[in-house]
């Protein structure tokens, strides 16, 4: 064993997953299992003692839940976590809650160890990801304020106008602090945030209920208009069309891309073909390479594209990947980024004729 290795700590109540995590991760070279746990109060005196590199937490325990565990631990000893949890509604409210406390990412616990043994590569994958993430405390939600209007003129004008937003590793966060500082009369907006199916529907709610704007998951065949926020639904790719004098989305199961689905670039690709210079493109935190190509596709076709920057972001891999391969216009901070937008699509207004 070197000191490079990862050093991660497995909690969960399950001693079948414990040790099958352990034995997935212990076949990496890079990773070593210090420790394991079956209940927070084990977890804590474990991560006292071990001081692990990463955490891998179930939500659902005995004795005190993985949520009120988490922000006891984000409070007193904060740890990089990956969270891996069951796939159901209920729980995916606490996922996000547990995100909002400081959880790096979240990865859907299957319904059988026979396909938790079969997710080998994704979870040892997320555990260097989480070990490289950069530790944050939890994301403030900008003061309640006047927000600036885009200034939008027509409703025909408007709806040829949209947003494009890309996230992975860190984007839950990052995504709500954004949206939650902007205006109402956003232009239609489209995003891809990784996440499993379930949990996409449950951050849409979460963001339609503090955003000043409508925001939901995404169905086959919604219009794209101003003031409605579209979320790519978990397991589908979301893609544009148009037909008329208005946009539309279409959802698909094709092949997943870059190992996800949804995949950004399959949006972007059809926004360079049927939005180009009306579009605008953000890529925030996330690590991988999705819509870097997809990013330089819609700049070649004129639209403006940001990205968020190194400091700002948890994992630098998405946006690093747009910007080396030519695709971003601007880096800014996620603080900066809103009022940006903002100013952009305002010039855009007032070229449109």
């Amino acid at each position: 064993m070197t000191s490079s290795k990862i050093r991660c700590l497995i909690v969960d109540d399950s001693a079948t997953i414990r040790s099958l995590l352990q034995r997935m991760l212990n076949s990496d070279p890079e990773i070593e299992v210090v420790g394991t746990a079956p209940d927070p109060f084990v977890a804590r005196e474990k991560l006292v003692e071990l001081k692990p590199d990463v955490m891998t937490l179930d939500i659902e325990m005995p004795h005190m839940d993985g949520l009120t565990f988490l922000e006891k631990v984000m409070a007193a000893m904060p740890t990089r976590t990956l969270i891996i949890s069951s796939q159901t509604q209920k729980l995916s409210e606490l996922v996000l809650r547990a995100l909002e406390a400081g959880a790096i990412d979240v990865l859907a616990k299957p319904a059988t160890d026979t396909t938790l043994a079969s997710m080998r590569n994704e979870i040892i994958s997320r555990v260097k990801a989480v070990a490289k993430a950069q530790l944050q405390k939890p994301l403030a939600q900008p003061a309640t304020r006047s927000r600036m209007a885009f200034n939008t003129r027509t409703e025909g004008q408007t709806s040829h106008r949209i947003l494009i937003m890309a996230a992975s590793t860190g984007g839950t966060e990052a995504l709500k602090v954004l949206l939650s500082d902007l205006p109402p009369d956003i232009p239609g907006t489209l995003i891809v945030q990784h996440m499993p199916p379930v949990y996409t529907r449950t951050f849409a709610a979460h963001l339609n209920r503090v955003c000043p704007f409508e925001v939901r998951e995404a169905e086959d065949g919604d219009r794209v208009q101003p003031g409605l926020v579209l979320i790519a639904p978990g397991n589908f790719h979301m893609e544009l069309s148009r037909r008329g004098a208005y946009y539309y989305v279409t959802l698909n199961q094709d092949a997943p891309q870059h190992g996800v689905r949804p995949a950004a670039d399959v949006l972007m690709r059809t926004v360079a073909k049927f939005a180009g210079k009306n579009a605008i493109g953000v890529v925030l935190t996330g690590m991988g390479r999705d819509g870097a190509l997809g990013l330089l596709e819609m700049r070649r076709a004129g639209a403006y594209n940001i990205a968020q920057d190194e400091a700002s972001s948890v994992v630098y891999g998405m946006p690093k990947a747009a910007v080396e391969a030519g695709g971003i216009d601007r880096v800014l901070s996620l603080s900066d980024i809103a009022p940006h937008l903002m100013l952009e699509f305002q010039k855009k207004g007032q070229a449109a004729s």
